[in-house]
């Protein structure tokens, strides 16, 4: 289908990946406060800001066919705490000095996506997508080999986001619904989190006076921003298209992490990259001679 207002979803588009790549900047301001802090507050303003966005930004229906479906209820509630464990492993990688790792994660994901698409939903692969798994396969292997030891932090960005975009596929419901639903769910585990955690930065009245405080409690409008730019960029490109401009995103990081963050890219990992990226040129070329037969 042609896009209605290409221009429009490229705006859109690049607004809501160079928001997702840049988040680096946002949790090193707040680095102070735990990682598992951040996501529980990630969660409540998620929770309370996506609620009043969907006053605004009206979605009919969507709470009957939830309400009426109680099965997609119990697959937002798996794909909520998968969601909620990527965003810990990636505040935690983060402002551990991993951001070249947590990069490599997402460039691995389009491939993670591909490989679990064959072994879970029976999907036939390309010889091309064969070539691309391949190469992303002995990207993580020489990792391995090289440094002694998996790239754990890639492989769980990668598989958490890649399994929870399979999940998602099995309960259609639009991506702000979804997510309000997905953190609402995960507010109860979050407050109790705060609860026994008495000792908390944020459960000190002082913390509140403090610039830090505002910081997390941005954490709802940078979640939910660049999803409303997304959702509404799917709707002026094709998904292609989208898929493209995904690699925007971890490039940022990657760039940060050496520029502004000195991270070291030692010869094995760099070695690693040039095999991912390899792969990614090959399920890209594979995607866009797709697109041109249909």
């Amino acid at each position: 289908m042609q896009a209605a207002n290409p221009r429009r979803g490229y705006i859109l588009g690049l607004s809501a990946y160079i928001i997702w790549g840049l988040f680096p900047l946002y949790f090193k301001a707040i680095a102070s406060v735990p990682a598992a802090e951040i996501i529980v507050h990630r969660v409540l303003w998620s929770a309370l800001f996506g609620g009043l966005l969907l006053l605004v930004w009206k979605h009919p229906g969507w709470w009957r066919e939830l309400r009426d479906n109680p099965k997609r209820l119990a697959i937002l509630a798996l794909s909520g705490s998968l969601i909620a464990g990527n965003w810990l492993t990636y505040v935690w990688s983060v402002n551990s000095g991993r951001m070249l790792e947590a990069s490599l994660g997402y460039y691995i994901n389009p491939l993670v996506n591909v490989l679990l698409g064959m072994l879970i939903l029976g999907e036939r692969l390309r010889r091309l997508q064969w070539v691309a798994v391949g190469l992303a396969a002995v990207g993580v292997m020489q990792q391995v080999w090289q440094v002694g030891s998996l790239p754990w932090v890639s492989l769980v960005l990668a598989l958490t986001f890649g399994f929870y975009g399979l999940i998602r596929k099995q309960a259609p419901v639009k991506a702000l619904p979804g997510l309000v639903v997905e953190t609402w769910m995960l507010v109860p585990i979050a407050l109790a989190w705060l609860l026994l955690n008495p000792a908390a930065h944020s459960a000190n009245m002082a913390f509140w006076s403090t610039s830090e405080a505002w910081w997390l409690v941005a954490a709802g409008p940078v979640t939910l921003i660049p999803l409303v730019c997304f959702n509404a960029a799917a709707r002026h490109l094709p998904y292609t298209t989208l898929g493209f401009l995904q690699y925007l995103a971890p490039t940022l990081v990657l760039l940060q992490a050496v520029l502004l963050f000195d991270e070291h890219m030692s010869p094995a990992s760099l070695v690693a990259f040039v095999f991912i990226w390899a792969g990614l040129a090959v399920y890209s070329i594979d995607a866009w001679l797709s697109l041109r037969k249909r």
